[in-house]
């Protein structure tokens, strides 16, 4: 299993691109939006915060849509199509392993894309470190394994690897616009924030846990929720060739 999580990780690095977006874009965007004066100016609009301390969570979300929506699902549909998954099958080396190799190294991935996002924001811009880290902790948990329980379903269903990329595109694309990444949540009618607080990974959620006191329940059990059906249509619709 080390080994398998080791040739992982060299693939993940080799591919330059994708590597360097999934850890790097997030911090890059908020230096961008950081760079303007009045994103760094306290608002009432945010409640006497600035644009960038309330902005924080949507990079997470950045992160999380990318890696469980993007990556996880093209890679594992690539897997199948190649016949790699088919040909470690007759192998002792049964090819969940190379499921359990992926979501450790995503993971990995997404951790360092948030700590290097909250390390540079707190040194360069001064935002407040989580309020409630364990509450962020466990929303980023929740979120990352609906997400990505989501991408093993598009990847389960999706006849070739290319069909994995366009479906994931447009569940990437959802994600993204009702965590308000397109457009920020305060220009977004009520109705649409009030999905995306619900929809994984929990964008209020994870300003909670960063701005506020504690994550709300209902969030939390929602994510939990993605992630049992999403994983359990996973496991039962996934072909290893």
């Amino acid at each position: 299993m080390r080994k398998i999580v080791e040739i992982e990780t060299r693939l993940f690095l080799r591919d330059r691109q994708t590597s360097i977006f999934a850890v790097v874009f997030p911090t890059a965007l908020l230096l961008v939006l950081g760079a303007i004066p009045a994103l760094r100016t306290p608002d009432p609009v945010f409640g006497g915060l600035r644009f960038i301390d309330g902005y924080a969570s949507t990079l997470i979300v950045i992160t999380l849509a990318f890696i469980g929506l993007q990556r996880v699902p093209q890679v594992v549909a690539t897997y199948r199509e190649k016949g790699v998954l088919r040909r470690l099958s007759t192998t002792p080396v049964h090819p969940v392993r190379i499921l359990v190799a992926q979501m450790i190294v995503n993971i990995g991935a997404a951790a360092a894309s948030i700590a290097l996002t909250i390390a540079v924001g707190r040194l360069v811009f001064g935002i407040d470190l989580p309020h409630n880290p364990l509450g962020l902790l466990l929303t980023v948990a929740l979120g990352a394994s609906a997400l990505f329980g989501i991408g093993l379903v598009i990847a389960a269903l999706a006849p070739t690897a290319r069909a994995a990329g366009g479906w994931a595109t447009i569940a990437f694309m959802l994600i993204m616009f009702f965590g308000g990444a397109y457009l920020p949540r305060f220009m977004l009618p009520e109705v649409i924030n009030a999905i995306g607080e619900h929809l994984p990974p929990g964008v209020q959620a994870l300003q909670d846990g960063w701005l506020g006191t504690a994550p709300q329940p209902a969030h939390l059990v929602i994510m939990a929720l993605v992630t049992l059906v999403a994983g359990t249509v996973a496991a039962r619709t996934f072909r290893w060739e």
